[in-house]
């Protein structure tokens, strides 16, 4: 099972993502910022407390990406 193993805010809502499996990469958030518990994301303060959880990437208010969603959009290695 692939995790996240460490996730870094970068400008334009991507977060700069290692996996377990050695790829790393973007990871574009911007397409979900317009969708339901996301919006809140567009508070760049906000976007910036993201941390790893239970394998993926977790905020405050349990809006969440699993390590599959990031593994399947990730732009990079």
């Amino acid at each position: 099972m692939i995790k996240v193993i460490s996730a870094e805010p970068q400008q334009n809502y991507s977060l700069y993502i290692r996996l377990s499996n050695g790829r790393e990469g973007s990871f574009n958030v911007t397409p979900y910022l317009d969708k339901g518990i996301f919006t809140e994301l567009k508070n760049l303060s906000y976007f910036n407390q993201v941390r790893v959880a239970f394998g993926g990437v977790v905020w405050p208010n349990n809006q969440d990406f699993s390590a599959d969603t990031i593994e399947f959009e990730l732009i990079g290695k």
